[in-house]
């Protein structure tokens, strides 16, 4: 690990969700970009902790950006799941990031050993993600966002999102069967 950590970068551990790490994608029209929400449990003090100081250094960061003071209204981008997501059980007693970048992030496994197969991190699975956080000031909206780094996929998870598993919907059938009548 890299002993020259800049200070608003926390590497964070979570669980993937709205992952789109190995393809850009377009919100509404804007530029694509590498993105991944990052739902962490708020029994993780400690990361909370991290990320919370990280916000704050890159507030202060952000005061040449904001005419040298942080704007009361400042938009930041850790959230509350039980509050900005309540009806999404994924999210329930976790706060969450949603980072993105314009850069392909490198996606590792657990022996930093890169990830070919696009289909092995998916949203659900579980690693960690290093996010630089930084202040913004952009077409009158100011604020914090998080900066997606690179990630590490450290074990399987239930996936998230309505798409079903193929065995939950098939039973086999013998070539004898003629399924089709």
């Amino acid at each position: 690990m890299s002993t020259t950590m800049n200070s608003t970068k926390v590497i964070i551990p979570c669980r993937f969700s709205y992952a789109h790490i190995f393809e850009p994608n377009s919100v509404n029209g804007s530029d694509p970009k590498y993105s991944v929400s990052l739902i962490i449990d708020k029994q993780d003090k400690d990361t909370i902790a991290k990320i919370k100081k990280a916000i704050e250094l890159a507030k202060e960061d952000g005061k040449g950006k904001w005419g040298g003071k942080i704007p009361a209204n400042l938009k930041t981008p850790l959230r509350d799941g039980d509050i900005d997501r309540p009806d999404d059980e994924a999210y329930a007693g976790s706060y969450f990031v949603n980072a993105n970048s314009r850069q392909a992030p490198q996606v590792v496994d657990r022996q930093v050993q890169p990830i070919i197969d696009q289909s092995e991190v998916y949203s659900g699975c579980y690693g960690r993600v290093s996010v630089t956080f930084y202040a913004y000031n952009s077409n009158g909206n100011k604020g914090v966002a998080a900066g997606l780094g690179n990630v590490q996929k450290l074990r399987d998870g239930d996936p998230l999102g309505s798409r079903a598993n193929a065995r939950d919907e098939f039973d086999a059938v013998d070539a004898d069967d003629d399924f089709l009548s």
